[in-house]
């Protein structure tokens, strides 16, 4: 039977300042493999990779990334940064958004000998399929973690043919699959992916993510990717309607995507251009003034893994309005609203409410600022996906 754990909360070891949780164990070498890193991409993946390589390093571990250049041929193959290494590979095709970087095969085959544990990040890229077929060769345990099930960018014919084939096969090829909810979990059991599962929640630093001191602005925050998927379409309609009622409320939409042009096109024909802001991708080290002088954060997202966005409005003390996907329901209880993919009219009455009572807001901030501090802090996700790897090499 595959063996299922969810990861708690343990105090801290006592350790030296700098040196980790596992201080009283040898450093270890983590070969990570992430088609996108921050910061040559943007996106919660690609920051999920970053950072945990960061804070691994920091804590003595030898950490190389393999990722891609996204055909970017000016940026150097080997760099030093951070702490780790990247080591960036050509990349040949980019179908569906998916960066076809076949090279990295000699890197997997050169370092998989000297390397503790491989750590792939997310089923839906060609490099973790292709660290899944290597690994069938080798004895270096293999760690996939699932940023979400279904992509954002495949049709969904696409995906009909890929999860039952290679996303299983790529999934069960891992000595452990790390899960961010337990919602997750049960999807891929239910896909028959039999590898044992850990749910390790997604973790937000708490210490840089904190909220303002002062007035917050009037506008509401939406933060990802410019696509239908993530329900872009339905928040303009939905802004366009409050935007009637409350004549300083404004919308700021982070991030960038293949239509942006057409939700532009798309606020002049409502009416509302004047008052919707694109701002195009901003630096990870610049969301954090971006989320603390928000009125609300909005994601009517579609599908979803568990998003950082939402847990770093939250840990800002922001009030969220998010799509109701059960693995966010319970997150965002308290701390905001939920509401049906799609439903346009109930995003304008969640986010009326929020606008319109500050009390609320203040409460729901202060909810959802100690949910990520109890639940989701960083440090808490970096220390409990090390100790699998103890646990796999053990």
């Amino acid at each position: 039977m595959a063996q299922e754990t969810r990861r708690t909360r343990q105090p801290p070891a006592p350790t030296d300042a700098g040196d980790g949780p596992r201080s009283d164990a040898r450093p270890l070498n983590i070969l990570r493999v992430a088609t996108d890193l921050y910061d040559d991409v943007t996106g919660g993946g690609a920051i999920h990779a970053h950072a945990m390589s960061k804070r691994q390093a920091a804590w003595g571990h030898d950490v190389t990334v393999l990722t891609s250049d996204h055909g970017d041929d000016a940026r150097p193959n080997v760099t030093e940064s951070d702490g780790y290494t990247t080591v960036r590979h050509r990349e040949l095709a980019r179908p569906m958004e998916n960066s076809i970087t076949p090279t990295v095969l000699r890197s997997l085959r050169r370092r998989l000998p000297e390397a503790d544990v491989v750590h792939a990040h997310s089923h839906l890229y060609f490099t973790t399929n292709l660290a899944a077929a290597v690994s069938r060769l080798s004895e270096t345990p293999l760690v996939i973690t699932n940023h979400g099930l279904i992509s954002q960018t495949a049709p969904k014919w696409v995906q009909r043919l890929f999860i039952p084939t290679v996303a299983r096969f790529t999934f069960n090829s891992a000595d452990r699959i790390c899960c961010y909810t337990d919602t997750d979990r049960k999807r891929l059991r239910d896909r028959r992916v039999t590898a044992p599962i850990s749910v390790v929640e997604n973790g937000i630093d708490c210490e840089r993510f904190t909220p303002a001191e002062g007035q917050s602005e009037q506008y509401l925050l939406y933060v990802g990717r410019l696509t239908d998927v993530k329900g872009v379409p339905v928040l303009l309609d939905a802004f366009a309607r409050l935007a009637e009622r409350y004549p300083t409320l404004s919308l700021r939409i982070v991030g960038d995507g293949p239509q942006r042009d057409a939700y532009e096109a798309r606020c002049e024909s409502l009416g509302v251009a004047d008052r919707v802001t694109f701002v195009g991708d901003v630096p990870y080290r610049e969301m954090v003034e971006q989320y603390q002088d928000s009125l609300a954060f909005v994601l009517p997202s579609k599908n979803e893994g568990l998003p950082r966005t939402v847990l770093e409005a939250m840990a800002c003390e922001i009030p969220v309005v998010t799509t109701a996907l059960p693995q966010l329901e319970d997150v965002v209880a308290g701390a905001g609203y939920t509401v049906e993919a799609g439903a346009i009219e109930d995003f304008v009455a969640a986010i009326d409410r929020l606008v319109a009572d500050e009390a609320t807001r203040r409460e729901f901030g202060a909810t959802g600022r100690r949910r990520v501090v109890e639940n989701y802090a960083w440090e808490e996700t970096v220390e409990l996906t090390t100790d699998l790897y103890y646990e796999l090499l053990d």
